[in-house]
């Protein structure tokens, strides 16, 4: 129980902040848990939603600015390799066949 005015209002301010905070964070992993889920092709507008939420997320402070750049870039390798992965191989060009 708060003994003043002042941190009553703080108790008030930090429950509104923290509820906020944790549906933001709740979307997040929901996010992350579809994209990773995603089987072969992993869509590039969901992808680029996810690194947009990711940064907003930074940017009010709900997670910390180091954590969303290794998330934001886990989740760019990942792509980059599902896109190799997807990519069919060019033919081999042997030597004198041009």
């Amino acid at each position: 129980m708060a003994n003043t005015k002042s941190a009553a209002k703080r108790s008030r301010q930090t429950t509104k902040r923290s509820l906020r905070n944790r549906s933001v964070l709740t979307r997040l992993r929901k996010m992350q848990k579809s994209v990773a889920s995603a089987p072969g092709e992993k869509d590039k507008n969901t992808v680029r939603n996810l690194i947009s939420a990711v940064d907003k997320a930074a940017k009010r402070g709900i997670i910390h600015r180091n954590a969303a750049r290794r998330r934001k870039a886990r989740l760019t390798s990942a792509l980059r390799s599902a896109g190799k992965a997807a990519a069919p191989a060019a033919p081999a060009e042997t030597p004198g066949s041009q």
